[in-house]
Parts: structure tokens; sequence; C-alpha cells
């Protein structure tokens, strides 16, 4: 069962590989919100682990990239 643990550390995952992969990313970026919004929603749900929603998330992440170009 996921936990508010769980989905702390899957927002830090997908974060930190966004902000390692993306040069630029500002750490106040309005993404980090939206990112844990919508990972809480799948977190709330109760989908996955850690990893699988830190997948999630970075998919989410690379979604609005590609929206904002």
């Amino acid at each position: 069962m996921a936990n508010a643990i769980t989905l702390r550390t899957a927002i830090d995952i997908a974060w930190s590989v966004f902000c390692a992969t993306h040069s630029g990313i500002d750490t106040s970026d309005r993404r980090r919100c939206l990112l844990e919004r919508h990972l809480y929603g799948r977190w709330d749900r109760r989908e996955g682990d850690a990893e699988d929603l830190a997948s999630f998330g970075l998919a989410y992440l690379s979604q609005l990239s590609e929206d904002e170009h």
C-alpha cells in the first residue's frame, strides 16, 4: 500500500531525473508543483510503488515540456 513516503520519494526521483536531463530548470519551476499534483492523484488511487509513480511523473513532465514548444 502506498504511503506518504512513497509519494515523496517518487516526486523527488522524478524531479531529480528531470532536472538532470534538462538544463536550466529552476528549483522554483512551476512544473514541480504540477508534478506533485499529478502524482498525488495517482497515489491517492493507490497506483504503484515509488518507482512506478516516478516513471509516471517523468512521462508527465516530458509531456508538459513538449506542450510548451
